[in-house]
């Protein structure tokens, strides 16, 4: 996957976002941590990894992966506003052993970085939602791919108001 081309693609969602709703000189670092938590749990939602009441199937593999991407727009903006880059490191992957699991320790990393945002702690993000991605089925290509789709979503919903 080719993370600088996302980055390069995200920052310049952020900045057309930014300059048409006048938020340029906003500190959006909280509403894009809320945005992420929220992204999350429908992503969560969508697998329904955790309704152990209900035999109601996880929602199609296309519309999971569409939530999983909006929340790789977040961490990309995240780690933008930060001044932070993900930088892949193999030895570091490292997913819990249900999905459920995986969920509540992404929740717990956003936290952290929320309380201490380093880079060390943004890559953890970054790594422990790609752990979500391979425990979910989805490749590295699936998620660059999706991502450039939604990216475009993105920038038509700017264009019609949303």
């Amino acid at each position: 996957m080719n993370v600088e081309k996302l980055y390069h693609m995200q920052d310049a969602l952020d900045t057309h976002i930014e300059e048409k709703h006048g938020l340029k000189e906003e500190d959006l670092f909280d509403r894009k941590m809320l945005a992420l938590l929220v992204e999350l749990g429908e992503l969560a939602n969508e697998t329904r990894c955790f309704k152990f009441w209900s035999l109601k199937p996880a929602s199609d593999k296309a519309v999971i992966l569409e939530e999983f991407v909006d929340g790789i727009h977040f961490i990309l903006s995240l780690g933008l506003e930060s001044g932070f880059r993900y930088k892949d490191d193999p030895s570091e992957k490292n997913h819990e052993s249900s999905v459920t699991e995986q969920f509540l320790k992404i929740y717990g990393t956003i936290h952290e970085f929320r309380v201490n945002r380093t880079s060390q702690v943004y890559t953890k993000l970054f790594r422990d939602y790609l752990d979500l991605a391979v425990m979910l089925g989805f490749t590295e290509k699936e998620i660059e791919q999706a991502y450039i789709e939604k990216n475009e979503v993105n920038y038509e919903r700017q264009q019609k108001g949303y």
